[in-house]
């Protein structure tokens, strides 16, 4: 008796038509560039929601998100697909060299006594729990200092995957063994080799979806250290401007901005001067 077999749809890809209506939006909705070029990789990402939608092909799943209704259930999950999260912990130290030996210090005469930092862009987590270290050290060093983090990206996978602070042995070792030591828990089974970031240095950063396109920024109280690290990259220059802007706008005068070593703030006017490589203090 003959078997009937079932043939599997081959998804060819997206049309034009639905990858310019795609790239418009991400563009629109967050700033990121989504050139011809990148096509076959939007596709690659786009092909996780098929399975989750267990929808056939990419061209299905843009009538369902711009032609029925679909968007605002999808969006979050469509961005998601779409933003790259490269992180590490102790990424460009000369960063983290400048805060101990410069900001924190200058800060401190000022009379500032609880430091406010913004990882803008957190990714994963491991920006924010490199600062929340060294605000640490620096605050049990320094009697009656206190410091807030708040951490921020458009991504919610990586947001939940920062908040656990659940890491990779081989991604914590830029992080000093005095420092390992002291903020970071080994699991206790081996097998894993996975590593956790103690309790008490979760608890002072607060994480949260932002989206660096938001006209106006409501971020709470104005910040003494911002970082705003290899993001800027993704954005043409026009959005930069607004970003570099609004970042300066949640800012303390005297507070420092700092952007990626590839960045540049160059033709756009902001309130700052810089002070050290791609580190910017507001007037």
């Amino acid at each position: 008796m003959a078997t009937a077999l079932k043939m599997e749809t081959y998804d060819s890809g997206l049309s034009a038509g639905n990858f310019e209506v795609l790239s418009k939006f991400i563009y629109d909705y967050s700033g990121i560039k989504m050139p011809l070029t990148k096509k076959t990789m939007l596709e690659g990402r786009l092909r996780k929601r098929l399975r989750a939608t267990g929808m056939d092909c990419l061209n299905d799943y843009c009538d369902f998100v711009f032609r029925q209704g679909g968007l605002e259930a999808e969006v979050v999950y469509l961005i998601d697909c779409v933003t790259t999260n490269k992180t590490d912990f102790f990424r460009e130290p000369n960063h983290f060299d400048f805060m101990v030996r410069n900001a924190l210090p200058t800060l401190l005469d000022s009379g500032v006594r609880t430091i406010r930092a913004w990882s803008s862009a957190c990714s994963t987590g491991a920006e924010p729990y490199t600062i929340a270290m060294l605000l640490a050290e620096f605050a049990a060093t320094h009697s009656g200092i206190d410091f807030k983090i708040l951490a921020t990206d458009l991504s919610t996978d990586v947001l939940k995957k920062a908040h656990a602070g659940v890491y990779a042995e081989e991604l914590l070792q830029p992080v000093p063994s005095a420092l390992m030591k002291k903020y970071v828990m080994r699991s206790i089974d081996e097998r894993r080799r996975e590593m956790r970031i103690v309790p008490s240095l979760r608890s002072k950063v607060g994480f949260a979806r932002f989206n660096l396109m938001d006209s106006t920024y409501s971020v709470g109280e104005p910040f003494h250290i911002i970082f705003c690290r290899n993001v800027l990259i993704y954005f043409d220059k026009k959005t930069q401007a607004h970003v570099l802007k609004e970042l300066c706008k949640s800012l303390v005068p005297g507070g420092y901005l700092m952007i990626g070593h590839s960045e540049s703030l160059a033709g756009i006017d902001l309130p700052v001067t810089q002070v050290s490589n791609t580190v910017f203090r507001k007037q």
